[in-house]
């Protein structure tokens, strides 16, 4: 599975150097990082992952009875496309919350892991949210650690 993920990413890239505008993997590609994040296996993943839609309400994956929301940015190297906007959860239908942060070439470069009260306590009524601000829930993974 991990070469269908390099393959994946290979061919975004190739599609981004050639039309200019990566094509939107990021993620799907981040539902199965923060799949293997937590621990849960390939083979599991793919299993809990049949019959599951793109657009399903509340979570995006299911593993040892814990369901997890996942959001990621990945910046496209371009001028003005740091990352200073991080998605919101739209609902609390979940029980963690993981943000990931990715490089231009789709590595994680830092994961961060909260629980629906927290985060829901920490940015309920905030009107924007910050790579800053997600950094304040448990690190998963940092830029100097590697997966």
């Amino acid at each position: 599975m991990n070469d269908l993920r390099r393959e994946l990413v290979d061919i975004a890239l190739r599609w981004e150097q050639a039309f200019g505008n990566a094509p939107a993997i990021t993620s799907a590609l981040s539902e199965y990082d923060a799949a293997h994040l937590v621990g849960c296996s390939l083979d599991v993943y793919s299993q809990s992952m049949q019959g599951a839609t793109s657009v399903q309400r509340g979570h995006d994956f299911r593993f040892n009875d814990v369901t997890y929301q996942v959001k990621a940015n990945r910046p496209s190297g371009k001028k003005g496309s740091a990352v200073t906007l991080v998605p919101r959860a739209s609902n609390f239908e979940w029980d963690r919350l993981i943000w990931i942060l990715y490089n231009t070439r789709y590595e994680i470069q830092e994961a961060w892991l909260w629980s629906a009260h927290e985060y829901r306590h920490a940015f309920e009524n905030a009107k924007r949210l910050s790579p800053k601000d997600l950094r304040q829930g448990v690190a998963l993974l940092s830029r100097t650690d590697s997966i």
